[in-house]
């Protein structure tokens, strides 16, 4: 790298080295914390496709339901009966949704490959999940803040993905071996993210956060 990079949560300049690897840089925001590959690095549509076309998620795998229940579990605990939802990056085989809906939440998807009608985009919601999407994120700041817009006041916004603690584990880290994994949070950049947002901001289980709009308009 001869030259930093703004950060592409935060837009501050002078992100510095952080880590590299036999394929790719990572640069730390030296505002938001956030670690992130230059852009120049990413993989085109079609190869980032690819990867997806491979994932084998569906309703039907009990499994994957745990998974995704460590997000769902604390966001039913704190939704009223019937809120509507939007689950967003929801893969080729949804799975989040269905949950949802069976607990009597009326869902709404949209994933930019596999439910691509933009729609949903376009309306209010009382939460909205993001599980394992916000780490390919090419640029989080704008599509994060997109999406607390679209929440009602005192809306939720739960996001599930596995969070840097120190350099030491990332650099052997296995997260960082997907090469569709582009943004790499820590604690510190979610609370970076919940003051510009205007949100409160919680942390469930260590890959789980949720942040909460002002029942308040901005």
């Amino acid at each position: 790298m001869t030259q930093p990079l703004s950060c592409p949560l935060c837009d501050a300049p002078g992100a510095v080295a952080y880590h590299r690897d036999a394929r790719r840089d990572y640069l730390q925001c030296q505002v938001c914390t956030l670690v992130f590959v230059p852009p120049h690095q990413h993989l085109d549509a079609a190869a980032e496709r690819a990867v997806y076309d491979q994932h084998r998620n569906s309703p039907q795998d009990a499994g994957y339901r745990r998974f995704l229940s460590r997000l769902q579990a604390p966001l039913l605990a704190r939704l009223a009966p019937g809120a509507e939802g939007l689950d967003v990056g929801s893969g080729p085989g949804p799975t989040l949704s269905v949950m949802f809906e069976e607990a009597g939440h009326p869902m709404a998807i949209f994933d930019p490959y596999y439910a691509t009608d933009t729609a949903p985009l376009s309306r209010g919601y009382d939460f909205i999940t993001a599980t394992e999407v916000v780490e390919h994120m090419a640029a989080p700041g704008n599509e994060l803040i997109g999406l607390a817009k679209l929440l009602r006041p005192g809306g939720w916004l739960g996001l599930m993905t596995k969070r840097v603690t120190s350099r030491e584990a990332f650099a052997g880290w296995h997260y960082i071996l997907d090469p569709t994994h582009v943004c790499f949070f820590s604690e510190a950049s979610f609370y970076w993210l919940a003051e510009r947002l205007t949100m409160e901001v919680s942390f469930p289980d260590h890959d789980v956060v949720l942040l909460r709009r002002p029942t308040k308009t901005y």
